[in-house]
C-alpha cells in the first residue's frame, strides 16, 4: 500500500509539472511546407521562427511566459495546411498561428481561421487571404500590388511605357498577371501581349519568342520557385534585348543557384533583407537586419539568406508584440492589437496596421535590384 501511494505521489506530481509547465507557456503554431516543392521556402522558415522564439525567450518570453512552438507541415498541399491547421488549433490549442508559406494554402485554412477565431499571420506572397480583409487572418510579406506598384514606378523612372508579361497559371501567377492588368493605364503602361505557362513546363520558349516578337521595352515574369529560372534561361538562349524583371519572389540564393549566368541582369523588387550593408546608416531596418543575417549564416550555419527568410520572423514577433501590448493571449484582444500595429520595424519593413489593411506593408518597404557579378545590387 505505501508503494502505491508513493507512486501516486510521484504521478499527480508529475501531472502539476506538466499542468504548470503549460499554464507557464504560450504555443504558436507553425504551419509551414517543410516538405514538398514548396520545401526550400518553408524549412527556412522553420529555422528563422526557432530564432525568433529563442530571442525572445531570452529576453523573458511575453508577459513573463516562455514561447513554445508546434510545427505542422502542410507539404506543400493546400488540403494537407488545412488538416494541419486543424490540429494545430483544435488539438494544440495554439494561440496563434504563424504561417502557411504558399497562397493556396492560406486560402485553404481561412474558413477553419475564422471559425476557431485564432489570429493567423500568414508568410504569402499572395493578397487574396487579406483582400478582402478577413477579421483574423493578416499576413508579413508584401502584397503582390505592393510589389507591382515598386515595378512599374521603377519602369517610369526608366521611361520605359511598353512591357509584356509572362504569368505562371498557378494562383499566385494569376494574381500577378491580375494585378500588372489593373494597374498598368494608371502608370502610362501599355501591355502588348501576355503569355502563360504552367509550372511544371521545362521549356517557355514558345511563348517566349512571341513576346519577344514584340515591341516590348521589358518583360515581365510573375512566378516563384524553379520555373523563374527556367524563364530566365530561356531569355537568354533567345538572346533577348530588353530587360527581364522577375516578381517579389525570386530573390533567393536558389534562383542564382538554378538560373546560373542567366540570372545575371536581372532585375526585382525585394525586401531590403538582400542587401543590408548597402543601405544607409540611416536607415532603421539596417541594424535589426544586419544582426538577424549574422545569426542566421554565421552563427546558426543554416546557409544564405533569401527574401523569404524574414516574413516568419516578422510574424512572430507581431503576433508577440501585440501579445505584450494586450498583456494577455486572449484571441479578441491580440487580433485588435495586431491590427492596430503601428510603425512596427522589422524585417521585411516598417508595418502600420489597420482594420483596412492587415497586411501594412508600404512600396516604400521594397527596393528594385539586379543581379550583378552573381550578387544582388541594389538599383533604386
Amino acid at each position: 500500500m505505501k508503494k502505491i501511494g508513493v507512486w501516486l505521489l510521484v504521478i499527480m506530481s508529475i501531472c502539476v509539472f506538466n499542468w504548470v509547465s503549460a499554464a507557464e507557456s504560450i504555443k504558436i503554431g507553425c504551419l509551414f511546407d517543410l516538405s514538398g516543392p514548396a520545401g526550400h521556402i518553408g524549412t527556412p522558415s522553420k529555422y528563422v521562427a526557432e530564432m525568433a522564439a529563442a530571442r525572445i525567450n531570452e529576453e523573458g518570453g511575453v508577459n513573463g511566459k516562455k514561447i513554445v512552438l508546434v510545427y505542422g507541415d502542410s507539404e506543400s498541399d493546400a488540403g494537407k495546411a488545412a488538416l494541419q491547421a486543424k490540429r494545430l488549433i483544435e488539438k494544440e490549442k495554439v494561440a496563434a498561428l504563424i504561417g502557411p508559406t504558399r497562397t493556396e494554402s492560406a486560402m485553404a485554412i481561412l474558413n477553419i481561421v475564422e471559425k476557431a477565431g485564432i489570429p493567423t499571420i500568414a508568410c504569402v506572397g499572395g493578397t487574396p487571404p487579406v483582400d478582402p480583409v478577413r477579421k483574423w487572418v493578416f499576413k508579413s510579406p508584401q502584397k503582390t500590388v505592393t510589389a507591382v506598384e515598386k515595378i512599374y514606378q521603377y519602369l517610369q523612372k526608366k521611361g520605359i511605357k511598353q512591357i509584356a508579361i509572362i504569368t505562371a497559371t498557378d494562383k499566385f501567377g494569376e494574381e500577378g498577371e491580375k494585378s500588372l492588368l489593373k494597374l498598368a493605364n494608371s502608370y502610362g503602361i501599355t501591355i502588348k501581349l501576355t503569355e502563360k505557362f504552367d509550372v511544371k513546363d521545362s521549356d517557355m520558349t514558345v511563348q517566349l519568342t512571341k513576346l519577344k516578337n514584340t515591341n516590348a521595352q521589358a518583360l515581365i515574369c510573375w512566378t516563384i520557385g524553379p520555373p523563374g529560372s527556367i524563364i530566365a534561361k530561356n531569355v537568354k538562349q533567345l538572346n533577348f534585348k530588353i530587360p527581364l524583371i522577375q516578381c517579389h519572389g525570386l530573390p533567393d540564393p536558389k534562383y542564382l543557384e538554378l538560373a546560373g549566368t542567366a540570372a545575371e541582369g536581372t532585375i526585382m523588387p525585394s525586401t531590403k533583407l538582400m542587401i543590408p550593408e548597402q543601405l544607409p546608416d540611416n536607415d532603421p531596418q539596417k541594424k535589426l537586419i544586419l544582426e538577424f543575417v549574422n545569426e542566421y549564416e554565421n552563427v546558426r550555419k543554416y546557409g544564405k539568406v533569401s527574401t523569404h527568410s524574414g516574413y516568419a520572423w516578422d510574424a512572430i514577433m507581431l503576433v508577440v508584440n501585440a501579445m505584450r501590448l494586450a498583456g494577455t493571449t486572449e484571441p479578441e484582444q491580440v487580433r485588435t492589437a495586431i491590427e492596430n500595429t503601428k510603425n512596427f520595424v522589422s524585417i521585411s519593413g516598417s508595418y502600420n496596421m489597420s482594420p483596412e489593411d492587415h497586411c501594412g506593408l508600404s512600396v516604400d518597404s521594397l527596393v528594385m535590384v539586379m543581379v550583378k557579378d552573381g550578387k544582388w545590387k541594389i538599383i533604386d
